[in-house]
């Protein structure tokens, strides 16, 4: 399975902000921070405001955080948020669907793919955090 890059944007904007809970940050910053575009991180961002994983704080040095602990975020759920569909494959219109056994294995290895992310926070995947700010301090100083 790909994740889309909305997706992939969103997990790099939260990754951002878990490494330095107590920042403030603005949308250029971690756009700067990945060499990614700031436009389409900013639609990113409210879709992760609009679902309670960042909060917007206004004002002259405003910007985003973290709307809950690292700890509280599950990656499960982020790429269920973030991603359309899970179809793999379209069988709905396949004149073998009926007979066929590739769906079932598929909705097993969805399922199994999930179960992985579900094990997981976003504190787990920030466990090398002081080695992800000095990636993100080289690459704004560049």
């Amino acid at each position: 399975m790909r994740l889309t890059r909305y997706t992939d944007y969103a997990m790099r904007v939260l990754l951002y902000l878990g490494a330095q809970p107590e920042k403030v940050c603005s949308i250029s910053e971690i756009a700067r921070a990945y060499g990614i575009s700031q436009n389409h991180l900013m639609k990113v961002a409210h879709d992760l405001g609009k679902a309670g994983y960042v909060e917007g704080v206004r004002g002259r040095f405003g910007g985003i955080r973290l709307a809950k602990p690292a700890e509280e975020i599950n990656v499960g759920d982020v790429v269920r948020q973030t991603e359309e569909g899970f179809e793999l494959v379209e069988c709905s219109t396949c004149v073998i669907a009926p007979a066929c056994g590739l769906t079932g294995a598929l909705d097993e290895a969805l399922a199994a793919f999930m179960a992985v992310l579900d094990r997981y926070t976003l504190a787990d995947l920030l466990k090398k955090r002081s080695k992800l700010m000095r990636l993100f301090e080289i690459q704004l100083a560049s």
